[in-house]
């Protein structure tokens, strides 16, 4: 049968998580329109990579020595002068509150905390990103240009079905940037993706790879929504108005020593235990609708009124979203069992975030009858049949 997006034919679900081995992975995201999307590892036992990760963190990690590793780190770039140390991106949400607070509050280091604007602030994000800076936080924000931004994210959603491609791309790149300019050369990120849907080598190291936010030279192919960087001016967007969307040169970063750590590597990464953190050491406020949609749980993704659209596209591309991602990670973390997992899935995954979906077609400036032409288009045949006028998962999380 024939598959978009390079997708595995036959669909398997983890025998852990509910997580399917069409689970898209982190990769570059400067990609071509008809680039092949890898996928979460998947061993012959039936179980995928990030249920195998997070056994091996389990049992074969040993915490004490990771902090001891961390200690190290921090003691090689701790400065003594006034000067900020480490960088921290975020938006204010629970994993970036817990990331400088303890950089901070417990190992003494003097953070900067740095976050790339989301497409459109929510009320609840932009009070919890308040809420961050209130702990005792210097913080820069970078607000992109709305109409660069808003093309860019058109073109990402009608070419990539990604609308979020775009707030990814300079979420990667701001960091690095701000740390050649205030010569900072230590970032840390809260969590790997790797973790959860990657290959679990890359699981290995502490280091962000520089392939994901820097380019070996001037010649690389950039393509932003599908489109390569030298014909967007066809749009409108020159190379001047990409500024925060360009990675910086690899030679670029070894000169000024820049090295982008994960906190997961160095601390047992728990999602649930950090939203109880957040809520004891700052005014952090959990989603006032009761949960997300697409979703049960009610504390992550809270900032931009485009989140729900990259998860529900996500549904709609792979099989699989938001409700998907949660009940895998609380299974794995013990919170649910895979049963309680399974009914979650059923009952919350691709729900259609409708909140602020009047706001996102404006902000695309795109027709409704345009936007489900584009969704429906991007069904995979593998995955996805119609039945009276109704679309059905072929293969729904069992």
């Amino acid at each position: 049968m024939q598959t978009k997006y390079g997708l595995p034919e036959k669909v398997i679900f983890c025998k852990k998580c509910v997580t399917s081995n069409q689970r898209p992975s982190s990769s570059p995201e400067h990609k071509k329109k008809d680039s092949k999307i890898p996928t979460i590892g998947f061993g012959p036992d039936g179980v995928c990579d990030a249920c195998k990760y997070f056994e091996y963190k389990s049992s074969k990690i040993d915490w004490n020595v990771r902090e001891a590793q961390l200690k190290e780190l921090l003691d090689k770039y701790r400065r003594n002068d006034g000067r900020f140390d480490v960088i921290v991106p975020g938006s204010g949400g629970k994993d970036s509150i817990f990331v400088a607070h303890v950089l901070k509050y417990k190992y003494g280091m003097h953070p900067l905390t740095v976050t790339w604007a989301p497409h459109m602030y929510t009320d609840i994000g932009w009070k919890n990103h308040q809420a961050w800076t209130r702990t005792g936080f210097d913080n820069i924000l970078v607000t992109h240009n709305p109409k660069v931004h808003g093309i860019l994210t058109r073109l990402a959603f009608e070419n990539l079905v990604n609308p979020f491609q775009p707030f990814i791309i300079g979420q990667k790149n701001t960091a690095p940037r701000v740390a050649l300019q205030y010569d900072i050369p230590l970032i840390v990120y809260g969590e790997n993706p790797a973790e959860a849907h990657n290959s679990i080598k890359e699981t290995e190291s502490p280091l962000m790879d520089v392939k994901h936010y820097t380019r070996e030279s001037e010649a690389d192919s950039l393509f932003f929504g599908g489109v390569p960087m030298e014909e967007l001016g066809q749009y409108g967007i020159s190379k001047a108005d990409l500024f925060y969307y360009i990675p910086l040169l690899r030679d670029q970063i070894e000169a000024a020593k820049i090295q982008v750590h994960y906190m997961s590597y160095y601390h047992n990464w728990s999602p649930q235990e950090h939203y109880y953190y957040a809520k004891e050491n700052s005014d952090f406020e959990s989603n006032p609708d009761g949960r997300s949609e697409g979703t049960y749980t009610k504390f992550a993704s809270l900032d931009d009124k485009i989140d729900g659209q990259n998860y529900y596209t996500m549904h709609v591309k792979f099989g699989q979203g938001r409700a998907v991602s949660d009940a895998s990670r609380d299974i794995r973390d013990g919170y649910v069992s895979r049963e309680e997992g399974v009914d979650l899935v059923r009952k919350y995954d691709g729900e259609f975030p409708k909140k602020y979906f009047k706001e996102v077609l404006d902000f695309m400036q795109i027709t409704e009858e345009r936007y489900w032409e584009v969704i429906d288009n991007a069904r995979s045949p593998h995955l996805w049949e119609k039945k009276s006028d109704k679309w059905e998962l072929m293969h729904p999380t069992r």
